[in-house]
């Protein structure tokens, strides 16, 4: 079977959809960063570097510093799927991502997205 295009697909081309999609709801650039980095782990520098290699979605998971051991936590449907029953591990990371990206969207707290417990 062949492997999912979004795969091989520059992080760098949908992440401003990422942005937009969150500045649409009043959310900020800022917070979609913050969500990329507790997802794997980057620091800014670091994620600023994967956009600017146009690494794929592939390598950037494959290459994250440390992904986010509460990820398992992140649950719910996207694109009609529910994220903790995708079996294809790179799948599912892409699928994480989207789903935090929805809930920032949808106005949720960061702490709530970010798998935290309130201060």
């Amino acid at each position: 079977m062949a492997a999912h295009r979004i795969f091989s697909t520059s992080l760098a081309s949908v992440y401003p959809l990422y942005v937009a999609k969150a500045e649409r709801k009043g959310r900020t650039k800022a917070e979609v960063d913050e969500i990329f980095r507790w997802l794997t782990g980057h620091d800014q520098a670091s994620l600023d570097a994967e956009l600017a290699n146009q690494t794929t979605f592939k390598d950037f998971f494959a290459n994250a510093p440390h992904m986010n051991p509460n990820r398992s936590l992140i649950t719910g449907v996207v694109c009609g799927i529910r994220v903790e029953t995708i079996e294809d591990p790179l799948m599912q990371e892409i699928r994480y991502l989207d789903k935090l990206v929805d809930e920032l969207a949808k106005g949720k707290k960061m702490e709530k997205i970010l798998r935290q417990p309130a201060p």
